[in-house]
C-alpha cells in the first residue's frame, strides 16, 4: 500500500501556519475574498476572517492567511440588497462530502488534502471561474478537462473526480512529493521539470503555501476535535 498520506502529514508537520463592513479583497491571480475583518500577522502575511468571530482566538473561525504580496486591492462592500456572495454553495454542501470522500478513496488521497485544494482554488464555488480560464471547484483548465473526460466541469461530482484524477497522477509522477504536485497542479509539470523543483513564481510558492497551511489546519482541528470533518470539509 502506498504510503502517501504518511508522506502528506509528514511533510505539512514541518511547515508553519502561517472591521466593520464587509471589505472584498482581490489577489493577483483574479480570485477575490469577501471577508469580514483581517489582521496582520507580520510583515509579509495578513489574516482573512470568512464570517464574523468574537475574536482571533476563536478556533472555530473561518479564515485564511495569505501574503501581502499577493493582494492586488482591498475594497469596502455596501450593505448588500441580497445576500453577499460566499464561498459556500448550500445546494451542494450535503452532497460533498460523499463526493471527496469516494474520490479520495478510489486514489487513495486524504480527503482533507482534497479540501484544501477545492478551498484554495474556487472557495468551494462550483461555477468559479479565473481569469485564464479555469473552471469550477478545482479550477481544470478546459484542456486539460477534456483530457481527464470532463464533459462539464462546473458539474462538482465530474471536477472532482477530474481534479483528483489529476493530482493524483502528479502525485504518481513526482513520487508522493505533496509540494511537487501542488506546483504542477498550479503552474503545469512542465514548469516544474523544467525548474526541477518548485518553478521559482511568487503565484505557484503562495499556492503550494496555502494549500499545505490548510491542510495542516485541517488535520490539526480534526485531532482536537477527535471527530471527522464530514458537515465541513471544502465549504469551510
Amino acid at each position: 500500500m502506498r504510503l502517501r498520506l504518511l508522506a502528506a502529514g509528514l511533510l505539512i508537520a514541518s511547515i508553519p501556519v502561517a472591521a466593520h463592513a464587509f471589505e472584498r479583497v482581490t489577489l493577483r491571480n483574479g480570485f477575490s475574498y469577501d471577508c469580514a475583518r483581517r489582521e496582520t500577522l507580520d510583515n509579509t502575511h495578513i489574516r482573512l476572517f470568512l464570517t464574523p468571530s468574537n475574536s482571533s482566538a476563536d478556533s472555530t473561525a473561518n479564515f485564511i492567511d495569505l501574503p501581502t504580496e499577493s493582494i492586488a486591492a482591498i475594497e469596502i462592500l455596501p450593505d448588500p440588497i441580497q445576500p453577499a456572495p460566499t464561498p459556500v454553495v448550500p445546494a451542494a454542501a450535503p452532497d460533498m462530502h460523499t463526493l471527496l470522500s469516494n474520490a479520495g478513496a478510489e486514489h487513495n488521497i486524504d480527503v482533507e488534502l482534497l479540501a484544501s485544494v477545492i478551498h484554495t482554488e474556487s472557495g468551494g464555488r462550483a461555477n468559479a471561474v479565473s481569469r485564464t480560464g479555469a473552471r469550477g471547484l478545482m479550477q481544470l483548465m478546459p484542456g486539460t478537462a477534456q483530457q481527464l473526460g470532463v464533459n462539464d466541469a462546473f458539474q462538482p461530482s465530474q471536477n472532482i473526480a477530474g481534479g483528483t484524477t489529476y493530482l493524483d497522477e502528479l502525485l504518481t509522477r513526482y513520487h508522493d512529493n505533496l509540494a511537487l504536485a501542488l506546483a504542477a497542479y498550479n503552474a503545469g509539470p512542465a514548469a516544474v521539470d523544467r525548474y526541477h523543483g518548485i518553478p521559482p513564481y511568487r503565484e505557484t510558492h503562495a499556492y503550494v503555501a496555502r494549500v499545505m497551511n490548510e491542510f495542516k489546519r485541517r488535520k490539526l482541528a480534526l485531532e482536537r476535535n477527535h471527530a471527522p470533518s464530514a458537515t465541513q470539509l471544502a465549504s469551510r
